[in-house]
């Protein structure tokens, strides 16, 4: 693993994304306004905040790049899932549940970027399996909060 995580805040921000990615995943799958829910969806924000934030201690391609730009977009994202959830504004289910589950998909998204900055040999086979998978990805996922929408009734 050493060969893959090469520092402490490399290490810390792949134990978040792990825990960011099962609480998500639960979140996503299982009813909807449940005690479990809330909790497991206040561990989901609080493992994405941590990801996001320690992402930004973590350089590659000799600087700031495109991977740090998904990361404002991603805590834009649960930002934009919890605070209606908290505050209960107008419409507030609705944006919190289509926020966080893009959330959820963004982050498996993000998942296959990773996988192929640590696997891929070189960047131009690098971008062809980053946008497979993230369209993959993005059909899958957007079936899934389908389904789950229909199952709510939202729209």
């Amino acid at each position: 693993m050493q060969d893959i995580i090469h520092s402490n805040i490399g290490w810390f921000h792949f134990i978040v994304s792990l825990l960011a990615l099962l609480f998500g995943t639960f979140v996503l799958l299982n009813k909807k306004g449940t005690k479990l829910h809330k909790i497991i969806g206040y561990s989901y924000v609080i493992s994405m905040m941590l990801l996001n934030v320690s992402s930004f201690f973590i350089v590659n391609f000799d600087g700031l790049s495109l991977f740090h730009f998904f990361s404002i977009f991603s805590l834009m994202t649960v930002l934009a899932g919890i605070i209606p959830a908290i505050m209960r504004t107008k419409n507030w289910f609705s944006f919190h549940f289509y926020f966080m589950s893009w959330s959820v998909v963004g982050l498996y998204a993000a998942l296959w970027s990773e996988i192929g900055t640590r696997f891929v040999g070189n960047m131009q086979e690098f971008w062809w399996m980053v946008v497979l998978a993230t369209g993959l990805t993005v059909f899958i996922g957007s079936r899934i909060i389908k389904r789950e929408a229909k199952k709510l009734k939202l729209k």
